[in-house]
């Protein structure tokens, strides 16, 4: 990829326009997930905070990447035909990161990592001659930082160095920010407030697994009572058995242990009852689920619900939906203002996105229809008064 003139923002490979990866120093935990474990206000772990709570519980990567996939297409609109038709080529060839082709893919990208950190860069990238727009990079938040201007309008995108030195050209960095919080220029994950009770879930599941492990790989215990006899002939008969009984064991095939005397087996743990988990695990289910604002059936989860409350949940749905294509409206119009601009162009352009479902279209046609109709009547009352 080219970076040339004064885009040296993103190229690792120049000395000094080199990114050095920052990593965040780890906690020490018994869970596999630590960040998880030692919890208790964002801090700047927080990127590995939320990339752990993703990668730990299933159903909040699934709920981000089904709310990327849902917010649906678009198409830019330009004012000018012949700017429309290298516009449309653009949207749809513009190389991006990982080899991908459109504009498409680094909206989605650019989407994920707003939901999971509250924030978001992405870079135009120009050619060497500063004259065309070459591709468009998604930037790792590990690697930038998002600070405020010379006023708290302004935000400017700074490397992670030692001084955390502004970019470059900051007129083609395209930073987002997620519900910034009053007074800053912080944004707020999607997933801010699970952390405490992911951390709950997953006690839960490890405590579930050491219970399966030791249920399912069943433990024996095997007592033997000797009537009689010297210790050295007891000792003898006890090893005969305990040989016996781990050659029945190891055996692929089913095998009888047979014995003589007083000798009991026992399964180890098998009075033991295992603490009932449906209730608090539907009970943390339910709070992840309304954080992350999508409806239960979308995930995979068959609660019980009414088709009217279903109805519902869609729409609610659909509002969060609506929020996102706000925020991403004008980084998409700035893109293609930037593209037509240098390719000698009005760089007028409006963003028309698809409507989110077939429900949607159904609901508008019958609108359109209850208006003719209520039209219709009112003119008939008109010509008959």
């Amino acid at each position: 990829m080219r970076n040339g003139g004064k885009m040296k923002f993103f190229n690792k490979n120049k000395k000094d326009g080199g990114l050095p990866v920052c990593p965040v120093p780890g906690t020490s935990g018994s869970s596999s997930y630590k960040a998880l474990n030692v919890y208790s206000t964002l801090t700047g772990a927080e990127i590995d905070l939320y990339g752990s709570l993703r990668e730990a519980i299933p159903i909040i990567d699934a709920a981000l990447d089904k709310t990327v996939r849902l917010i649906g297409s678009f198409k830019v609109k330009a004012s000018d035909r012949a700017a429309q038709k290298i516009l449309d080529r653009f949207v749809e060839s513009v190389p991006t990161v990982g080899g991908g082709r459109g504009i498409y893919p680094f909206i989605t990208t650019y989407l994920n990592e707003l939901l999971t950190y509250g924030e978001a860069v992405g870079e135009i990238v120009l050619s060497s001659d500063n004259s065309r727009v070459d591709a468009l990079y998604n930037a790792s938040l590990k690697d930038v930082s998002i600070k405020a201007g010379s006023s708290p309008l302004e935000l400017v995108v700074c490397r992670k160095d030692e001084v955390d030195s502004p970019a470059p050209c900051q007129k083609l960095i395209l930073p987002a920010l997620l519900n910034p919080r009053p007074g800053t220029v912080k944004g707020t994950s999607v997933l801010r407030g699970l952390p405490y009770v992911s951390g709950i879930l997953l006690k839960i599941y490890e405590a579930l697994g050491n219970n399966w492990e030791r249920v399912g790989n069943v433990r024996f215990a095997v007592t033997y009572k000797p009537e009689g006899g010297s210790g050295a002939v007891t000792k003898k008969q006890a090893q005969q058995i305990a040989d016996e009984w781990s050659k029945a064991m190891r055996s692929s095939e089913v095998c009888d242990f047979v014995s003589v005397g007083d000798i009991s087996v026992k399964v180890i743990g098998a009075d033991n009852q295992v603490l009932d988990c449906e209730v608090p695990l539907r009970s943390l289910l339910e709070q992840i689920v309304a954080k992350l604002a999508l409806p239960p059936f979308v995930l995979g989860l068959s609660w019980s619900t009414s088709e009217r409350m279903s109805t519902q949940q869609a729409d609610i749905l659909t509002s969060e939906l609506e929020y996102y294509r706000i925020l991403l409206t004008p980084v998409i119009a700035k893109i293609c203002s930037c593209f037509l601009r240098l390719e000698g162009f009005d760089d007028e352009v409006r963003v028309e996105w698809d409507l989110i479902n077939l429900q949607d279209e159904v609901e508008l046609s019958q609108a359109r229809l209850n208006n003719a109709r209520a039209r219709e009547i009112e003119k008939k009352v008109g010509v008959e008064e």
